[in-house]
């Protein structure tokens, strides 16, 4: 396996050099079958490369075509026309990266054996223990080595949209949700989740585990055992986080038609003095969460945006109270006299401005706009609530 790695990680780097060779020399990129031709299969022909018959091509030829996807990407990203943050250029892998993969297609002859092994080409039968029986015949599987040494075989097959849309009960209910630190998550029928808060619970582990790494002579195997420790360490408390969220996402999409979250700028927030809570809570892993498993199952997920004010609108007379500091938890609206426990109301608020809000005759609510009197069209205050609402 670690041959495999090193093999397609030697390829892909050759890749890139060729096309930065050819990027310099103002020369144009050369062809993913000219590099095959050039870097696999007169490679293994000279001194330098012959070990790179050791290994399936099917490994080498997907180490081009994630080179060839990932010039796409920059490309498209420098242009406009991909979504999302700017994606830079390749760059040149390191045996000592925390993450090493290869990957199998169809027509590299893998196989699952009777006994439930997995059997890749120029490795063997590999013992694996099943998360779930494989629904269909995979078409790839890709085998990743982490941070902790653990390796994981993810297989790719091709589902019925219909057949999923059928395993979630039929429901007409609709939620609304705030995500915060002081609760993971409050829902607009005041229901509360607590936050697991992984990290700082794991926080005394993690120190003495990377005081003991930082006392280890560098190069040394000690060291390594060290640094592997500090990495299982961390890699319990992902799981113990991605588990947390695969069992909240899935029970919301299951019990609810509707579902309302607002568009946070997590990185933005990562950037103040709550980033270790920020990124403890993992708002985006959540969040796309949700969004795969609806579109997956049929339901409807709508994000509004981060300038809402749902913390500072009344959901009960829809008037604009202004901004409040976060020890505030309690507030009542000078306007109507509602006391509002702030997540809920900002919950209740979310799931307003997303339109899933239902009104008793079965019409949309939606707070509009408060019209201003006829002589105080200009006033200051009035346009401020009409632009909250």
């Amino acid at each position: 396996m670690a041959r495999a790695f090193g093999c397609a990680r030697v390829v892909f780097n050759d890749a890139v050099r060729a096309r930065e060779d050819a990027r310099k020399a103002q020369r144009p990129f050369p062809k993913i079958g000219e590099l095959s031709t050039r870097l696999i299969t007169e490679a293994k022909r000279t001194v330098e490369r012959s070990w790179l018959g050791e290994v399936s091509a099917v490994v080498l030829q997907q180490s081009l075509r994630d080179v060839e996807t990932a010039y796409r990407n920059f490309f498209a990203s420098l242009k406009g026309t991909r979504k999302g943050p700017r994606t830079g250029p390749p760059r040149f892998k390191s045996r000592k990266d925390k993450r090493q993969s290869i990957r199998f297609t169809a027509n590299a002859r893998w196989s699952v054996t009777e006994k439930g092994r997995l059997n890749l080409p120029k490795i063997g039968a590999v013992k694996v223990k099943w998360s779930r029986t494989l629904p269909t015949t995979p078409s790839s599987v890709t085998v990743v080595k982490d941070a902790a040494g653990r390796f994981f075989a993810s297989f790719v097959i091709d589902t019925d949209p219909a057949a999923d849309a059928t395993r979630m009960p039929d429901t007409d209910r609709t939620i609304g949700i705030d995500l915060g630190l002081t609760h993971f998550a409050v829902l607009s029928d005041g229901t509360k989740i607590d936050s697991p808060r992984f990290l700082r619970r794991a926080e005394k582990k993690l120190k003495k585990a990377q005081r003991e790494l930082s006392r280890k002579q560098k190069g040394s195997r000690n060291r390594e055992k060290a640094r592997r420790k500090v990495a299982r360490a961390h890699a319990k408390v992902t799981d113990a986080r991605h588990e947390f969220h695969h069992q909240l996402s899935t029970r919301l999409i299951s019990e609810n038609q509707g579902i309302a979250v607002e568009d946070l700028s997590v990185a933005g927030l990562a950037r103040t003095r709550l980033a270790k809570s920020v990124h403890d809570a993992g708002w985006a892993s959540f969040v796309n969460m949700l969004e795969y498993k609806a579109e997956r199952y049929g339901r409807t997920l709508v994000k509004i945006g981060r300038f809402e004010p749902t913390s500072q609108t009344c959901s009960t007379c829809g008037v604009k109270d202004g901004p409040k500091p976060l020890n505030v938890r309690e507030w009542t609206c000078a306007a109507c006299g509602s006391v509002h426990d702030r997540d809920h109301n900002a919950a209740i608020n979310v799931k307003t401005a997303a339109g899933l809000a239902v009104s008793a005759c079965g019409a949309p609510v939606r707070p509009g706009a408060i019209p201003a009197q006829r002589e105080e069209t200009g006033s200051h205050g009035l346009l401020t609530q009409a632009r909250a609402a």
